[in-house]
């Protein structure tokens, strides 16, 4: 007669009829008869790449995507840590980040110069024109992000070539 090892009750089967815990013996630990061996691989399987971990566990393509994130602020942080700053991946979109967002900045400074000194009927006409300028930006700025978190080094026209000379 078996009892149960939870609530040490009697137990007729595998299972105690009063709280349901599993009584019996439990199969040997190893491998089980028909199963491969232990690293086999199946012919004409391959592993799917992906790239591997920086010593912090981040992969080159997630810090290449996060130097776009806070521009100026991410790009400059990654071009100092250590593991990062030795990549040239990393490297490449640290400084295309820190590029893109310092032309971005003197961009809207130059636009707002010039709407303030618009009359208003342009100054309407311009300030629209900003908000589809904007969007623009916005999506160039998540498109960095998807490239370089696809493994892709995508090079802006101007920025891109002054980006790959300092990385």
């Amino acid at each position: 007669m078996a009892f149960c090892p939870s609530c040490g009750a009697s137990v007729e089967g595998r299972f105690c009829a009063k709280c349901g815990t599993a009584v019996g013996a439990a199969p040997p630990p190893g491998p089980q008869p028909g199963a491969p061996p232990p690293g086999y691989q199946q012919p004409g399987y391959q592993q799917p790449y992906s790239t591997p971990p920086a010593a912090s566990g981040m992969s080159e393509n997630l810090a290449g995507a996060l130097c776009y994130a806070l521009g100026l602020i991410t790009g400059i942080l990654f071009l100092v840590l250590a593991p990062y700053n030795q990549s040239k991946f990393v490297r490449f979109h640290a400084f295309q980040a820190i590029f893109f967002h310092v032309a971005w900045i003197i961009f809207w400074i130059g636009l707002t110069i010039i709407t303030i000194a618009m009359p208003l009927a342009l100054h309407i006409l311009v300030s629209l024109l900003s908000i589809l300028i904007g969007l623009g930006g916005f999506a160039c700025w998540l498109l960095l992000m998807f490239k370089a978190y696809s493994n892709e080094r995508f090079k802006l026209p101007i920025i891109g070539d002054l980006a790959e000379k300092q990385s």
